[in-house]
């Protein structure tokens, strides 16, 4: 027990979460007089799963798009179909951040990348400075519910591990992901329509559709053929994620010649750093997961639970409420690391799908992102923007409600995550 508060106060004063979850499993190991070689056999298990190879690859791809001009292009194309509308430009930089989160990740690059392009652009076209701010800051992890998702790969690789409740594929969480993703979307959209429904459109034009459109006619097949091929069966999402480092690097390098080839050495280095932090976590949180399993704690603590809530929907309002708390103080990979082992017996028990649980999940981290004290993206716009970080707070308190409520449809409605997976049997 000393042993253990000592160990998470070493977290508190910030020494690696990956050392701390190492040698929490290797306490406990030794304590049951098991070889600590299962440690490195699970390192070894993690290095045989075929999708694996999506994480590095999807990653790497997501740094080259944002090191290249794909971020004006998508702006400039987005505006161009929905600029007309009002509220138009809200929902371009929406759509926009969505998109392009999605491929590069919860990172924080989506508010650098265009948050340099949308801020200014909205602040131009008569939006109001606090608004603006919020929507940069609240659209920079917008995409975590729509593929290539890296936080949704890493789940499905964690539930497919543990092997607890029905299989699931990775296919069919990006297929979860899309329903609750639109709907988080459209909300953030109806509330930047009305909001500035009096604010000058601007003029539609075919010529600028078709210019835009040509400008981008790289990157707009990009989703079509990696999802497409995923969803029709023609490559798994190993063989999209390999599609998709050879589509980038050719149009970004070759075709567009925006990044010179000596560059993608340092491309390369900055995106495998977060992989490896990533999978060095992965590899010793799985280890800790086979101890707990082993000393049965995640029954324990179900039936803990159990004794004391009895209905499924009061254990998700409290889910909610646990992970709302957790997302302010965990940012989302060591919150999927940590708590899924946990989390996932307990759901499956109260019959919620795994999948359901992934996509409720991942909702409720995305609104930690906008929440103190560890609100990775209130730190990025506020140096991004030069803005005090309360400030920054404030202007995506009226996004943080929105995003609750669709987090609270996405909770009670497990139809909108399970209905597209489910017409693939």
């Amino acid at each position: 027990m000393i042993i253990t508060l000592f160990l998470i106060a070493l977290a508190l004063l910030g020494a690696p979460l990956f050392v701390v979850i190492a040698a929490l499993a290797m306490i406990g190991f030794h304590g049951q007089d098991v070889d600590l070689s299962v440690i490195s056999i699970e390192f070894y298990r993690l290095s045989e799963m075929p999708i694996l190879l999506a994480i590095p690859l999807f990653t790497f791809a997501g740094y080259v798009l944002s090191e290249s001009g794909a971020p004006q292009r998508l702006v400039r194309v987005t505006q161009a179909l929905l600029g007309w509308m009002p509220g138009g430009l809200a929902i371009v930089s929406l759509v926009a951040c969505a998109i392009f989160t999605a491929f590069t990740g919860a990172s924080g690059v989506t508010i650098v990348a265009l948050g340099a392009l949308l801020y200014p652009a909205l602040k131009q076209a008569g939006y109001q400075e606090r608004f603006n701010l919020g929507l940069i800051t609240t659209s920079g992890s917008l995409g975590l519910l729509f593929a290539p998702s890296l936080p949704l790969i890493l789940y499905g690789v964690m539930v497919q591990q543990l092997g607890v409740g029905r299989p699931i594929t990775i296919d069919e969480l990006f297929l979860a992901g899309v329903l609750p993703g639109l709907l988080m979307v459209v909300l953030l959209s109806a509330w930047g329509i009305w909001t500035h429904r009096r604010v000058s459109l601007q003029r539609f034009s075919w010529r600028e559709v078709r210019d835009a459109c040509w400008e981008a006619k790289w990157e707009l097949p990009l989703p079509v053929i990696v999802l497409g091929g995923i969803y029709s069966g023609y490559f798994a999402v190993s063989e999209a994620a390999a599609v998709t480092v050879l589509y980038v690097l050719t149009t970004s390098v070759f075709l567009y010649r925006e990044i010179p080839l000596r560059r993608l050495p340092k491309i390369m280095h900055e995106s495998m750093m977060m992989v490896g932090a990533i999978l060095l976590i992965l590899g010793v949180s799985l280890a800790s997961t086979n101890y707990l399993i082993d000393t049965q704690v995640p029954n324990k603590l179900f039936e803990l639970i159990r004794a004391n809530i009895s209905d499924k929907y009061t254990f998700l309002i409290l889910l909610n409420i646990f992970l709302l708390i957790l997302g302010t103080m965990l940012d989302i990979f060591s919150a999927l690391v940590i708590m899924i082992p946990l989390l996932l017996p307990i759901a499956v028990g109260y019959g919620i799908d795994p999948i359901h649980l992934g996509i409720i999940f991942l909702a409720n981290m995305e609104i930690g992102y906008l929440t103190p004290p560890v609100g990775m993206n209130l730190f990025i716009a506020s140096y991004r923007f030069g803005k005090p970080m309360m400030e920054v707070y404030l202007t995506t308190i009226p996004f943080f409600f929105l995003l609750l409520l669709s987090v609270l449809i996405i909770t009670y409605w497990p139809e909108l995550s399970l209905w597209l997976p489910s017409l693939q049997h």
